[in-house]
């Protein structure tokens, strides 16, 4: 148990900027931030749940919700989908604020097909929105905090991008590739504290309509906020890693690789044949992605080589 004497957290001279914070966990996100010191951009295309159309209302909302509460934020109503949206989210902060120490992806939209029947168009567009999207603000906001020595960055992935889900290709493509810029954040980010870890939550939103939430326990974005908020905090002590945040259940998910069999030739039939062993996931190996797991995973694997070559 935390004692209840434990210093508050608090964001007091940072400042950040939230993607998608005009409603659901985006909101809840910079609310949260807001209250506790931080300044924020609060960034919302105001558009459909499919990403169509435009609405500055939501974003302003949050914003006067904030002031009203005694803090400080501003609105920006610009695209991820597009470089120069991305770069005028950044902007905003710099402009208003003069520096960036937090971003926190969170846009996103949703178009729904099975996966043979899913057009190129609605495949884009997802992606455009939650992994380019990532990238059109992460890469402005990364250049800044890695001259000023400090950031936190934090991005969205979803259970459809580590597990999958049906049909939602486009979906789980995206939040899949999200993974995989994290880790390059982080490792680049690493000598200049910039931390970049990725959220993974699960919360009754938007994205849930046409669900049947009846059989949920409580499943509210607030549940999930302290997880964002602590990855975005100066005491974070992880990167290159994965949250999960969902019903109030937290959990880190990883890569984990099973020990594996080597060996110095092979054939179909005998990968077929010792596939059980293969698969046995009694002794895992993890590489965590800093320092260098890249590097750290291609050691292991060069040691077993090693290791048949001296045995025999």
């Amino acid at each position: 148990m935390v004692s209840s004497s434990a210093p508050e957290l608090r964001f007091d001279g940072r400042v950040a900027a939230v993607t998608g914070a005009g409603r659901g966990l985006g909101r809840e996100y910079a609310l949260l931030l807001a209250s506790r010191g931080a300044k924020v951009v609060v960034n919302d295309v105001g558009g459909s749940l499919t990403g169509a159309g435009a609405d500055t209302g939501p974003a302003q909302e949050v914003v006067e919700e904030i002031i009203l509460a005694g803090g400080e934020a501003v609105a920006s109503s610009a695209s991820v989908a597009t470089p120069e949206g991305g770069k005028a989210i950044i902007d905003a902060a710099l402009e208003n604020y003069g520096r960036l120490d937090i971003l926190i992806h969170n846009a996103g939209n949703v178009r729904r097909a099975p996966l043979a029947q899913m057009s190129y168009e609605d495949f884009d567009a997802v992606l455009d929105v939650h992994l380019r999207g990532a990238f059109h603000v992460v890469r402005p906001a990364f250049a800044h905090m890695t001259q000023a020595g400090y950031g936190r960055l934090v991005l969205t992935s979803s259970i459809g991008g580590l597990y999958g889900n049906h049909d939602v290709a486009n979906y789980g493509a995206a939040k899949a590739g999200i993974i995989g810029l994290s880790n390059v954040a982080a490792l680049e980010g690493a000598a200049a504290n910039v931390t970049c870890n990725v959220i993974v939550p699960g919360a009754v939103t938007r994205m849930a309509e046409g669900l049947d939430t009846s059989a949920y326990p409580p499943m509210g974005a607030d549940l999930v906020a302290p997880t964002a908020g602590w990855l975005a905090h100066e005491t974070c002590s992880v990167t290159g890693e994965i949250l999960i945040a969902i019903a109030g259940r937290v959990a880190r998910a990883y890569i984990a690789e099973t020990q594996g069999v080597h060996r110095p030739s092979w054939t179909m039939e005998e990968v077929a044949a010792e596939m059980a062993a293969i698969r046995d996931t009694a002794e895992q190996v993890v590489f965590p992605v800093v320092p260098d797991g890249h590097t750290d995973h291609i050691r292991y694997s060069f040691g077993m080589a090693a290791q048949t070559v001296s045995h025999d």
